[in-house]
Formats: structure tokens, sequence, C-alpha cells
């Protein structure tokens, strides 16, 4: 008998696909070749984004048993049943979402998705997940925080393996603390996934880095939004020589943040990147002072989402700039 094996990617299985053996054989050929064109093409999908184009794609035999061990050996195992998973869905390309992602999303029943995560990467999840959107937009929430932390409860108490995706990160800006006080109120066990931070992927898109040495050593993560209750941000009070801020969703409060700059005498000796929809194929990078942020916003057409860096190197240090700063805090 022989035989001809067909590799199935990233799996490192094969397939037989022809046995020479009997009249009929042609026939069975066909048949089977017919069988098994849909499940290579399901596998192909799945796979593909992991390849991409390098080296390694004429040889995915030799990558595959490394990411088939990476995730079956990940620390937590499988999800349990009846429990739910934070997941980080990474900034916005699918494949900048961690394999344990990908693996929660495989076993999932139900996806809470927001508004941000990009519809390539629901595409990862097993076709039979209950797929439920819950996104916010700023003045515009589809659902209710309070309502989403109670449905991911309802879903969990039901014997469901649930997923919240959440865009970029869940632990930064996510409201993630919200949705764990609710589990842990109704004794549902959970996982938190990380992913890759929006500001993480908008340093990259500059072709730069977070910190760097002799630059910048003290990195701040902030936000532009708060609860009206809580008023401002209070991050001018964190900028001094050697600091980097990350201002995620500041684009609404960019007339703020550039009259706070200017006020503080800053807007010489802090440089601005702003970063709109990083390491997508739509992705905007624009650099400016404060006096000129609104121009700049408005030229490129800059939208959220989008990451603010603020860097105040060390070597710019001038008198007048520090003692302003200090009456700020």
């Amino acid at each position: 008998m022989k035989t001809f094996p067909l590799l199935t990617p990233l799996t490192g299985r094969s397939v037989i696909i022809f046995q020479a053996l009997g009249p009929a054989n042609p026939l069975r050929f066909l048949r089977r070749i017919l069988t098994l064109k849909s499940e290579f093409k399901r596998q192909l999908r799945n796979t593909a984004f992991l390849a991409r184009k390098s080296p390694d794609l004429y040889e995915p035999h030799q990558m595959a048993p490394a990411l088939l061990q990476a995730v079956e050996k990940s620390k937590p195992g499988l999800q349990q049943v009846g429990s739910v998973a934070l997941v980080g869905a990474g900034p916005g390309a699918r494949d900048l979402i961690t394999l344990r992602g990908v693996q929660r999303l495989q076993e999932s029943d139900v996806i809470f998705y927001d508004r941000l995560v990009d519809p390539e990467i629901l595409d990862l999840a097993r076709p039979s997940a209950e797929r439920i959107y819950v996104g916010k937009a700023p003045g515009s929430h589809h659902w209710p925080q309070k309502k989403t932390s109670q449905a991911l409860v309802s879903f969990a108490a039901r014997g469901k393996r649930v997923v919240r995706l959440k865009c970029g990160d869940p632990g930064v800006f996510a409201r993630g603390a919200e949705e764990i006080n609710a589990l842990d109120a109704a004794g549902i066990p959970y996982e938190i996934v990380p992913g890759v931070t929006a500001a993480s992927a908008a340093s990259a898109a500059l072709d730069g880095f977070l910190t760097e040495r002799g630059t910048c050593d003290t990195l701040v993560l902030a936000t532009g939004q708060t609860a009206k209750e809580e008023g401002n941000t209070g991050w001018i009070a964190q900028l001094q020589p050697g600091t980097r801020i990350a201002i995620y969703m500041g684009v609404g409060a960019a007339e703020n943040i550039a009259n706070e700059l200017i006020d503080a005498g800053l807007d010489t000796q802090v440089s601005i990147d702003i970063v709109s929809r990083a390491q997508q194929s739509d992705q905007v990078t624009a650099k400016c002072r404060a006096s000129t942020m609104l121009d700049t916003i408005e030229t490129y057409r800059i939208s959220n989402p989008a990451i603010m860096f603020l860097t105040w190197p060390k070597s710019k240090t001038p008198e007048k700039s520090q003692s302003t700063v200090k009456e700020f805090r």
C-alpha cells in the first residue's frame, strides 16, 4: 500500500488523501479530497495569522510543535466551566492577541466584546460561541457597566465558559475591577489574561520605546477621561524632567491638556506625539507642541482611539518651568 500524506500546518499531523489500491481508487480519491476540503480551509483560516509571511512559512512542521506546546502547557490550563476570563485583545490587529487569549476564545461558550475590538479577532473564536456586543462610546453606552457585570455573573452561574474580551489590556483603563468585584461577590471563578496595551503599540508605531535611558526613565499611564465627580485627572503633577506620560482617550480633552501645559510654561519643554488606531491599517501619527496641538488634531483628522505621549526629557530642565509646575502640586 502506498499513501500520500497531506501536512496540516501548525498541527504536525498528516492526513491520508490517497491509497493506491483497487480499481475504484480515482473515485475514492475524489470523494476524499472533497471531504477534506472544508476542514483543511478552516484550519488554514485559524492558523494563517500565526504563520504570516516569513521564512518559517515554508517549514511549518518546524514551527508547529513549539506553538502547540506553548498553548497546551499554558499555566492555567483549560478554562473551567462556569467561569469568566477577562481577555486582553491587544491594540487592534488580530495577530497581536496572545496565544492564551486565542485559546480562551476557542474554548468559550459566550463572548462579551467591546466597541474597539477588531471583528477579525472574533473570527478566531469557535463558530458556535455566542457573541454579545457591550461596547461603550463617549456619552453613549450600549450597555451600562452594571448591566455588563450582571450578565457576566448570570451566564457563568449557568455553567457557561465566558470570555470578556477587552481592547488592549483588561487592567488598563478598562473598568475590569468593577467586573471582578461583581464576580467575587457572586463567588464566580475568574481569570485575567493580559494583553498588549495601546501605549506599547503606539510607541512601536513611532519606531520608539516607552522608556529611554538618559531621556526618560519614568513612565506614567494616565487617562484623559474621568467620572465627572472626580474632576481633573491630575497628570500635570506627575510631569517632571525624565518623564513620559501616555494619555489614553485624550483627544476629547485635548484643549484642557494643551492649556495645562501652556499655563505651566512647558510648551517648548514637552514634546507631544499622537498615535491614532495604533498598529492598524488606518493608523495616524503626528508630532506637535501644546500650542499647536488642536491644529494638528484637526489637520490630521485624529480621533479616538488615540494615545498622546507627553515627553519631558532629562536634558531640558529650565528653572522657570520647574518652579511653575510646583505651583500645580
